[in-house]
């Protein structure tokens, strides 16, 4: 099984805003995400994904509309559930949502979405969603308690949070979390969920990633914007298939 790779371009708007939040209309407003959609997309990635934040910190609404009328693979929208942003998902209709936990305080997304205890706030949203001919992901820890609670939403997708795995500072830290990421995995796939991870996957520790089966799709950023700085976008992108190929899933 091959996996797919679904390349998250917030950080492109995250460098345009630094200059342009202030001006979103300018014609010299750059980098534009759906450029570099684009060349991810030419370089072979299967999705772009992008998170509409309630404060509009990089991704403007803007750019969904634009990205959702020109990408050819597949947007994946993540997003907090929040009636104004669940408006938008509605209006613009992704292939697919990712629901997401989001604090203002935060940089990027730090851990998963709890779904146990905001399963009641969750399923309406996931109803209304799926309705719409949405499919629904949710963002979750590597736990098998999280994966259980997933399934009984009836979501046809988890995104395992591989953000402890990518930061395990010893060996022994790094096996539990190995461990933790193959177990999540396995229940998910048995409870018929399709599997995405992502949160910290880089071209290093990406091997860590094919000891674990289960997986259909890697959902990378960060790192592949890094990389972009000194080899361009497309051959970051390449460089990053590369690595995700012969996946033993």
């Amino acid at each position: 099984m091959s996996l797919r790779l679904g390349v998250n371009v917030d950080h492109v708007a995250t460098l345009r805003q630094a200059r342009y939040v202030t001006m979103p209309e300018s014609k010299n407003a750059e980098p534009d995400p759906l450029v570099a959609a684009r060349v991810c997309e030419r370089a072979g990635a299967g999705g772009i994904v992008a998170h509409l934040r309630a404060d509009r910190r990089h991704i403007q609404d803007r750019d969904i509309e634009r990205l959702r009328q020109n990408i050819m693979t597949k947007l994946n929208l993540e997003m907090g559930n929040t009636e104004e942003i669940v408006d938008v998902a509605l209006r613009i209709k992704p292939e697919e949502v990712c629901l997401v936990p989001e604090k203002r305080e935060e940089v990027t997304t730090e851990g998963g979405l709890d779904v146990i205890a905001q399963r009641k706030e969750l399923e309406p949203t996931i109803k209304r969603l799926q309705v719409a001919g949405i499919r629904v992901s949710l963002f979750i820890d590597p736990t098998l308690e999280q994966v259980d609670v997933a399934a009984e939403l009836g979501v046809e997708m988890v995104e395992l949070h591989t953000g402890r795995l990518a930061n395990a500072f010893t060996e022994k830290i790094q096996k539990e979390e190995l461990e933790q990421l193959r177990a999540a995995a396995r229940a998910a796939s048995e409870s018929h969920m399709q599997v995405n991870a992502g949160h910290g996957i880089n071209y290093k520790n990406i091997a860590l990633i094919h000891q674990i089966r289960d997986f259909s799709e890697l959902n990378i950023g960060h790192a592949i914007i890094s990389r972009a700085m000194w080899v361009g976008l497309e051959t970051a992108v390449k460089e990053m298939l590369r690595a995700m190929a012969n996946y033993p899933g």
